[in-house]
C-alpha cells in the first residue's frame, strides 16, 4: 500500500467527509434514514436503512471480505436510493458490528451462521418496513451467503443477484489468470509464490494467502482497483466511519478470515446446487481477477430457476457493483425492478443475457 497514493485522502479527509454528508441527506417527506444496531442473532448488529420513498423494493447487500462492510460505499450508491430502499449490513465481525461486540461474539463465525443471520436479518426489515418480500445482492463472499439464504427461505426474496460471483473452478482458471497478470504486471515475487502454492486453494496456508492477495491488488490494470480506487478512498471520506471504525473494519476482516479461511478455500459448491426457487441474476465484472468471468457464467449457466438473467458489467473487476455504479444499477432497473413489482410465475425460463 503506497503512502503517496492515499495521502491525498488523509489530507482531504475532513472536506471529503462534509461533501459525502451533504450528498447523503434525505429530504423527501416519504424517505427514510436508519442507522441502528439490530438484535440479530444473539448479538447486536449494525445496519443501515436508506431510500427516498420508502413505497419502492428493499435491496439488502450481503458484503463480502469476508467482514468487508459495504456501507462506506454509500456515497457511490446515492442514486440507487432513487429506486430502492437500500439496506447495508455489517455481518458478524465485521466493522461497527465487531467493535460493538469484540472477538467472543464472533467466537462461532461460519457461513452457515452468517446466512442464519441473514435470514432473521430480512425478517426483521420485512416487518420493519411492511415488504411482502426484498431483493438479495450477495457479492463475493457474500454471494456466498446470499445463495444459502435463498436456499433455505426462497419465499423472503424477489431475487437473487450475484456479483463478484464465487463460483466452482475445476478447471482452475482463476490460477493461469492470476498468474498472467502477475507476469503483465512484472511481480516476480508474485509469480514465485503463487507456484510455490500451486493451483488448488486447499493446500494454501493462510499467510500465503494474505501475501498473495497484496500481490494481487498491484496486479489489477486497466480498471478501477478494488483497494486504491475504491475502498480505501471510500473509507477515508465515509461521514458515517469515525477512525475506530476504520480500524475495526481491519480488525474483523483478519478475525473472521481466522474463523472462515478453511471454510472458504475448501467451500463445496455442492451445499448450494444450481437449482433455485426464485429469479437468480449474475452481473459480473468482466475482468475480475478474483472471481474469474468464465468461472461465474459456467456456474450461471447450469442454474435452474423461475428466471435467469445474466449481465456484463464493462471494464471493471472485483466490486463491480463500486467500479461502475451507473451501469450496475442500470441492469437492477431494467432486470430486477420489474420483477419486484410484478413477479413472475413459478414457470421455469430461460436466460436472458
Amino acid at each position: 500500500m503506497s503512502k503517496t497514493n492515499i495521502l491525498p485522502d488523509l489530507m482531504l479527509r475532513g472536506r471529503n467527509r462534509r461533501r459525502n454528508a451533504k450528498l447523503l441527506r434525505i429530504d423527501s417527506p416519504d424517505g427514510i434514514a436508519e442507522y441502528r444496531f439490530v438484535d440479530i442473532g444473539g448479538i447486536k448488529q449494525w445496519v443501515t436503512i436508506r431510500g427516498e420513498d420508502r413505497r419502492n423494493p428493499v435491496l439488502l447487500f450481503v458484503h463480502g471480505g469476508p467482514a468487508s462492510p459495504y456501507s462506506v460505499f454509500s456515497p457511490l450508491l446515492r442514486e440507487w436510493e432513487k429506486h430502492f430502499t437500500l439496506v447495508q449490513w455489517d455481518q458478524r465481525g465485521a466493522g461497527k458490528t465487531f467493535r460493538r461486540n469484540g472477538k467472543a461474539a464472533g467466537s462461532a463465525i461460519t457461513l452457515e451462521r452468517l446466512a442464519r443471520d441473514g435470514i432473521e436479518l430480512s425478517e426483521y426489515l420485512l416487518e420493519r418496513l411492511g415488504k411482502r418480500k426484498i431483493i438479495l445482492i450477495g457479492s463475493s463472499v457474500g454471494s456466498l451467503i446470499a445463495m444459502m439464504m435463498i436456499r433455505s427461505r426462497p419465499g423472503l426474496y424477489h431475487a437473487y443477484v450475484g456479483t463478484d460471483q464465487n463460483a466452482p473452478d475445476p478447471e482452475f482458471e482463476w490460477y493461469g489468470q492470476a498468474i498472467a497478470a502477475l507476469r503483465e504486471a512484472g511481480i516476480g515475487k508474485g509469480i514465485r509464490l503463487l507456484e510455490r502454492m500451486g493451483p488448488d486453494p486447499a493446500c494454501w496456508k493462510r499467510e500465503d494467502y494474505d501475501r498473495l492477495n497484496q500481490h494481487l491488488v498491484k496486479a489489477i490494470r486497466g480498471v478501477p482497483n478494488m483497494i486504491m480506487d475504491l475502498m480505501l478512498p471510500s473509507m477515508l471520506a465515509s461521514p458515517d466511519h469515525t477512525i475506530g471504525d476504520l480500524v475495526a473494519i481491519f480488525q474483523g476482516m483478519s478475525h473472521s478470515l481466522d474463523h472462515l479461511f478453511d471454510e472458504l478455500m475448501t467451500f463445496d459448491f455442492a451445499r448450494i446446487g444450481t437449482a433455485f426457487d426464485v429469479p437468480f441474476f449474475m452481473f459480473q465484472g468482466d475482468t475480475d481477477l478474483f472471481t474469474p468471468f468464465g468461472a461465474a457464467r459456467a456456474f450461471f449457466d447450469r442454474i435452474e430457476a423461475p428466471h435467469k438473467s445474466f449481465a456484463v458489467i464493462r471494464n471493471a473487476g472485483h466490486l463491480a457493483c463500486f467500479a461502475r455504479p451507473d451501469q450496475f444499477l442500470g441492469e437492477l432497473v431494467s432486470r430486477v425492478l420489474p420483477l419486484a413489482r410484478q413477479p413472475l410465475d413459478a414457470g421455469r425460463g430461460g436466460a436472458v443475457v
